[in-house]
């Protein structure tokens, strides 16, 4: 009987705990179908811009981006949760691996990001000189930008002049736009019980001395005020770190944990 007894309980026995394993499936399958979203709203906006001929601004494009970041999540929350189902151990080495080397390239850009801080704001600020330049090319460019000016209350990035950069804005005499000299109405500053937003309130906004463009538009640049918004938010930037970085870690540690589960199960029948 005692036999009988040790012999079911060897039967039943396994290595693989199943609480691990389907969290590990749900966790994974969560982010998949997250990274589906992610997906179809960058085609959606991408299909949507059926004019977009402009090839310099594929790579701020926010749409490409979207797309390339569903991607890259479909493809790696797609092997955590086949790998995690089926228990295969070449899929959740996969899951692993890609999730430990997009969690070291995300630290690595903080790190430089923090120690190289000039150089790190030159990039960005030529990132934000070509989205200037391609305002009225792009749509979703576009409402990025006005986006961005509207919740920091910035314009430009050095300042409301840089709009000199974009060719309907640009304040040589030479320039034949109606909207030479102005600035996005997103620059200008709101007026209280506004009904209907002024769209040419920034018009000859560049001809004005800082103190007299004050007045009605952001005379500030966005560089200083994202500087200022991260200094006064730091709470909220290292909650967003590591929110950002526990799911990964977590992800790492548990398809770490699975495959050494399964390793130890198929060790068992050697």
């Amino acid at each position: 009987m005692d036999r009988d007894l040790t012999l079911n309980r060897a039967e039943t026995f396994s290595f693989i705990n199943p609480w691990i394993r389907y969290f590990l499936f749900f966790f994974s399958f969560l982010f998949w179908v997250f990274s589906l979203l992610i997906v179809a709203i960058g085609v959606y906006a991408k299909v949507q811009k059926a004019t977009d001929t402009v090839r310099d601004t594929f790579l701020i494009d926010p749409a490409v981006i979207l797309i390339v970041v569903g991607v890259v999540m479909f493809f790696i929350t797609f092997c955590g949760c086949i790998g995690a189902l089926r228990e295969n151990i070449r899929l959740l080495k996969i899951f692993s691996l890609s999730l430990t080397l997009v969690f070291l390239t995300q630290l690595a850009i903080a790190v430089l990001g923090f120690f190289y801080s000039d150089q790190t704001r030159d990039a960005l600020g030529k990132f934000v000189k070509k989205a200037i330049v391609h305002y009225r090319d792009d749509l979703d460019l576009q409402n990025l930008m006005d986006y961005i000016q509207k919740e920091f209350k910035c314009c430009g990035w050095n300042n409301y002049t840089d709009w000199s950069w974009n060719l309907y804005f640009n304040c040589t005499h030479s320039n034949p736009s109606n909207e030479r000299c102005a600035v996005p109405y997103s620059c200008c500053t709101p007026v209280p019980e506004e009904a209907v937003i002024n769209t040419m309130c920034g018009f000859g906004a560049q001809t004005q001395k800082h103190l007299e463009a004050s007045a009605s538009v952001y005379a500030v640049g966005c560089a200083e005020r994202a500087v200022m918004w991260i200094e006064t938010h730091l709470l909220l930037v290292g909650s967003l770190a590591l929110g950002f970085a526990l799911p990964q870690i977590a992800g790492i540690v548990l398809s770490q944990i699975l495959i050494s589960q399964i390793q130890n199960e198929i060790s068992s029948f050697i």
